[in-house]
């Protein structure tokens, strides 16, 4: 536990690589199947049939039918929707974002028992699209465009009630469940294959400047409510329960709860965020 306590480093570098479990999670793979269930979706209900073809349908890939979706979504008059389609069109044409896009669309539908189909969280899961409009920010901050990043970061919060700063680094295969009230901070890390919930904060101590946040390593469920606050590690495949306040480093596979949070069992599995269960027994 000593050694964890010490600060950890903005540098470590969470993956945007895609996951690679099933092809299903590829870009195409996934597109493909959600242009299906929007045409299934047109015939189900007419009234919708424009809707669909406007979000969905009229697009080519992926990419763009995000970049229309989002940008009429954020677009306001100090914004305009045109400006943002082009952001965006640029940002989702890279390679590695729109893997990340298709690993948190997939791992949306993989984890969340509500949700059945692709098309879902793309059209209606605000968790997903204030995601990835934060990795439009975050393109935009690492060209050193920060203006441009902390404006669309404004939007995102006032649309989406999610405030990710655009310089945190997240990976991808990234589920953000719920998501109203979520905070993420400047300098925090969220590494491949976690599960958020509503109103969690990754969050610094107070003034304190520099590498202040939390530091989320892979495979880690953040509870309802949970509270990580200051430049501190929450270990691979750990679980940190709801409305807990963590001040603490956590160790790989541990379930931390209360307040402020100590260590009351183990995971018992590689990964609680694939899980989902939130359900623990104190050893």
């Amino acid at each position: 536990m000593g050694a964890m306590n010490k600060p950890i480093t903005s540098t470590s570098k969470a993956s945007t690589a895609p996951l690679t479990a099933s092809p299903a999670k590829e870009p195409d793979s996934i597109w493909q199947q959600i242009h299906r269930e929007a045409q299934a979706a047109a015939t189900a209900e007419p009234a919708l049939a424009n809707f669909f073809n406007a979000t969905i349908l009229s697009h080519s890939s992926l990419g763009k039918a995000l970049s229309h979706y989002l940008a009429g979504k954020l677009a306001s008059d100090e914004v305009p929707e045109v400006m943002l389609r082009t952001l965006m069109d640029r940002t989702f044409s890279t390679e590695e974002i729109i893997n990340a896009v298709a690993a948190d669309i997939a791992a949306t539908v993989d984890r969340d028992s509500a949700c059945t189909l692709y098309l879902t969280p793309f059209l209606y899961f605000k968790g997903f699209l204030a995601l990835q409009a934060y990795r439009v920010a975050h393109q935009l901050w690492s060209e050193q465009r920060q203006s441009l990043a902390l404006l669309v970061q404004c939007r995102i919060s006032l649309i989406f009630a999610v405030d990710i700063h655009p310089a945190a680094v997240i990976g991808s295969g990234i589920l953000i469940d719920h998501a109203t009230g979520l905070v993420i901070g400047e300098t925090a890390v969220i590494e491949d294959c976690v599960s958020i919930m509503q109103s969690v904060t990754l969050g610094g101590t107070g003034k304190v400047s520099g590498d202040r946040h939390p530091k989320i390593r892979k495979g880690v469920l953040l509870g309802p409510g949970a509270k990580i606050l200051g430049n501190i590690e929450v270990g691979e495949g750990a679980m940190v329960a709801a409305s807990s306040v963590v001040l603490k480093a956590v160790p790989a596979h541990a379930v931390v709860a209360g307040v402020p949070a100590t260590v009351v069992g183990d995971t018992r599995c590689d990964e609680p965020s694939q899980a989902m269960d939130h359900y623990f027994k104190c050893d």
